[in-house]
């Protein structure tokens, strides 16, 4: 092994892992979620709680693979696709249920109540709840996108690569590049749509567009897993 293996061995890694968080569905979802609240800042953490979610549930599922040196079976993998594609269009179905209702009265004066009853009990209060709020959607979101695409990727680990070790830390570097090229992709889409999202009716705009992509996507994706299954 020349010493220029490892660099390869860590690029295609994190390369990988890069371009598996800018699927589709990947960024169906985490669009739908960034589009609650857009930002640069909230868009950010967004993407890194997704990919550090989606990086938890590969190392899991790859650690239980090699642990029972065993493959994860294909109807397996497609059952979970299929969960993921019901995830996709609950999300979406969120989307546009929000969208629909966004710059209303009652949805104006439920964000006002909202906000007086936050500083009302203090800003450590705003701050206890929101940000746990917005930790688990994408964290879970996350997850259950690294369980549908883990057979795919163990598969590759466990073929390529000769030790437990070796297959840990490659997902591992994938899941370094999931996190780092969603984290950028939603933060600096964060900026423009926060922007734009100033607008009552842009914001359900965006709320709209982003729902109906999750929901198409997730019937389209779900279709495909079940023939899969079923034939």
């Amino acid at each position: 092994m020349t010493g220029a293996d490892p660099l390869v061995g860590i690029a295609l890694g994190i390369g990988l892992g890069a371009r598996h968080a800018l699927e589709p569905d990947h960024l169906a979802a985490v669009s739908v979620l960034a589009a609650d609240g857009p930002g640069a800042r909230r868009g950010l953490l967004i993407g890194a709680l997704w990919g550090l979610g989606h990086t938890v549930s590969l190392l899991a599922c790859g650690l239980a693979v090699t642990a029972a040196a065993a493959r994860i079976p294909p109807r397996l993998t497609d059952m979970f696709e299929i969960a993921v594609a019901a995830m996709l269009v609950a999300l979406g179905a969120r989307a546009l249920r929000r969208g629909r209702g966004a710059g209303a009265a009652p949805h104006g004066h439920r964000g006002e109540h909202e906000h007086g009853h936050a500083h009302a009990a203090g800003p450590a209060g705003h701050t206890h709840v929101a940000p746990c709020a917005l930790a688990i959607s994408p964290l879970l979101v996350g997850a259950v996108h690294g369980l549908a695409g883990s057979g795919a990727l163990v598969a590759l680990a466990t073929a390529a690569l000769p030790t437990a070790g070796a297959r840990v830390a490659f997902i591992a570097l994938f899941g370094f590049g999931s996190v780092a090229a969603m984290s950028a992709v939603s933060g600096v889409a964060g900026w423009p749509l926060a922007r734009l999202a100033r607008s009552p009716a842009a914001r359900r705009f965006l709320s709209v567009v982003a729902g109906t992509m999750s929901v198409a996507l997730g019937m389209s994706w779900a279709w495909n897993a079940a023939r899969r299954l079923l034939g």
